[in-house]
């Protein structure tokens, strides 16, 4: 029984953690929509192929990857600007060629800024496939169609084109003011009017709109957070990029495609539709629900400290059916558009979003626990900026794993004195063991008369444990993609979204934080009692903080910041535990006269 208490704990942590790293990659991929045979094909553009959104394309025609393209020549820009947003529209195709965030803090310093205490701020789109909200397989409509600015002001843009002298196409985009409590400043309105000019209805072929091309943040960003996502108003789905990588790990079992993939299509309705990095998000929600959703990798220059490793980004188009336009009629396809960093409390704010758009964040099966801990996190960090501005956000993450730890403080007490009692009667174990080894029936029951005897249960350090899991977890899956935390320091760390390198040694990279947490490891095993009589078993939990090392050596400070800080608490709880004397398993008292006090203890009937 000792045995399986020990591996049910470590196989379920291990799963856990395993669960956090395959989650996404286990997700079945969606699958290209059905197209009519009678609707006839569109032609693609000149540089741009979209075969996921042009009924009738070969998808054998796809390349791989879409390109990063530059901006038309003799192309203009029209701002829009609050204090949150810089966006920056083009007149070809009529869209948002990229939006830049210009909020400051107190100080007048960048929130967001491009590089760490940069005065360029971090623009989203900057390397793109396509303006965002710009058409995408309609040559003639498209990002190389020239539109002219009708109308202008401080919060609004009108752009206009005629399309194959039949069709006039108005294209209006507002940005409302910062104060309007009906709004958030980073969210825009746009709407699309077509009207037909001539007199005879003119049917229109499905419409594609870029969401946008996301990019990982650093050369240390492994790109599991770049995803597109959509809601069909019951469930969420999210479309990582891995999904089109192919070659997975887990491919040759069945997960996944061995051949990378040009497109993945997910078909409507659409709800909202979003494209995502680790900090950042681009979130479409339409009027009337979107027809589908397209997504693909986007090739993109290296990181210039890593000049030989290619990087790759993901786009996203939205498809939208239009209905036939009568004779001198219109029809319109109207949206808001949110173009800003992952915070769970703004996005959160029903108010101004759909009840299920902060799922955006991508938290997983531990998603109740990691918005409950990110709103306690937050929260400390509002009265933490008054004593340390500097280092908020690191205090933050100290201070919410020790509310945690002292939460938990019962369960965690319960399950270390467990450990320790059934470390006392390991000799007894064995010998029951030895002596009905022939005997499984027997043997069983002579172990139950033993943990009866010593009032041991079984699984007393096992279940305590669970019940604290699903909220350590989820600590673990909210800290990698708070967009607050990037570029915040604490300590020697200059980035809590970053690995801790304080340096290199034959370039190999000298992270602090996870050797402390490693350290911790490696003191817990030695303070706690190890309820087992098998040497292999005892080899295998002594590897296991080297292992879990090397595992979290990559970790961003954040993460290792709580695990070490975990770590440290446990240390400190284990000393008390190993201090305290447990009347369960203490000798009967002696009386003053040399023999044992009588048991007065009524019997059981």
């Amino acid at each position: 029984m000792d045995k399986k208490n020990l591996t049910i704990g470590v196989l379920l942590m291990l799963a856990a953690f395993a669960s956090l790293y395959f989650s996404q990659k286990l997700t079945p991929a969606p699958t290209a929509p059905m197209v009519p045979p009678a609707q006839p094909p569109v032609p693609t553009g000149p540089t741009y192929a979209a075969p996921a959104v042009t009924p009738g394309i070969n998808p054998q025609n796809a390349t791989l990857t879409a390109a990063v393209v530059k901006d038309t020549a003799g192309s203009s820009l029209t701002l829009l600007a609050n204090s949150f947003v810089e966006i920056r529209l083009t007149n070809y195709g009529g869209a948002i060629r990229d939006v830049a965030f210009r909020k400051r803090d107190a100080k007048d310093r960048l929130i967001y800024p491009e590089i760490r205490g940069g005065r360029n701020p971090f623009v989203f789109n900057q390397l793109h496939a396509d303006p965002m909200l710009a058409f995408t397989d309609l040559p003639g409509l498209d990002r190389h169609t020239g539109f002219k600015v009708v109308s202008r002001s401080a919060t609004e843009v009108v752009y206009r084109a005629v399309f194959e002298n039949r069709i006039e196409v108005t294209r209006r985009y507002f940005l409302p003011d910062p104060g309007d409590l009906k709004s958030d400043p980073y969210q825009l309105r746009h709407e699309t009017i077509f009207r037909n000019l001539t007199d005879q209805t003119i049917p229109l072929p499905r419409l594609a709109l870029s969401l946008g091309t996301t990019a990982p943040i650093s050369s240390h960003d492994y790109g599991m957070q770049l995803a597109t996502a959509y809601s069909d108003g019951k469930d969420r789905n999210f479309i990582e990029r891995s999904k089109l990588e192919g070659g997975g790990a887990l491919s040759w079992i069945g997960f996944g495609s061995r051949e990378p993939r040009a497109f993945l299509a997910s078909p409507g309705p659409v709800k909202w539709a979003s494209v995502s990095n680790q900090f950042f998000t681009a979130i479409l929600t339409p009027d009337t629900p979107a027809a589908g959703l397209v997504t693909r990798r986007v090739e993109l220059p290296p990181f210039p400290d890593t000049p030989e490793k290619t990087t790759y980004g993901i786009t996203g188009v939205t498809q939208f059916d239009v209905p036939a336009l009568a004779p001198h009629a219109e029809t319109k396809i109207a949206m808001s558009f949110y173009v800003g960093p992952k915070e769970y409390s703004r996005l959160a704010n029903t108010d101004v979003f759909t009840a299920d758009q902060d799922k955006v964040m991508n938290f997983g099966m531990f998603r109740f626990f990691s918005q409950l801990l990110l709103t306690i996190m937050t929260w400390v960090h509002s009265w933490s900026v008054g004593f340390s501005p500097t280092w908020a956000w690191g205090w933050a993450i100290v201070i919410t794993t020790l509310i945690l730890k002292i939460v938990f403080l019962w369960p965690t007490l319960a399950a270390s004195k467990s450990a320790k009692r059934m470390a006392k009667i390991q000799p007894e174990m064995a010998a029951v063991k030895e002596k009905f080894k022939d005997n499984p029936q027997k043997l069983q029951a002579a172990t139950m008369e033993l943990f009866k005897k010593h009032k041991v249960n079984p699984m007393g350090g096992c279940l305590p444990i669970l019940i604290t899991m699903p909220f350590f977890f989820g600590f673990f899956q909210m800290l990698q993609s708070t967009a607050e935390l990037r570029y915040a320091p604490f300590l020697w760390s200059v980035d809590l979204s970053a690995p801790d390198t304080v340096g290199h040694i034959f370039g190999f990279p000298i992270n602090i934080l996870p050797l402390l947490m490693g350290a911790t490891m490696i003191i817990q095993m030695r303070l706690t009692p190890m309820p087992s009589t098998d040497n292999m078993q005892a080899k295998m939990f002594k590897f296991m903080p080297w292992i879990f090392t090397v595992f979290c050596y990559s970790f961003s400070g954040a993460l290792a910041l709580y695990s070490t800080i975990n770590g440290v608490f446990t240390i400190a709880q284990q000393l008390v535990v190993n201090r305290m004397k447990d009347a369960a398993s203490e000798p009967a008292p002696v009386a003053a006269g040399g023999k044992p006090a009588k048991n007065v203890t009524p019997k059981k009937k």
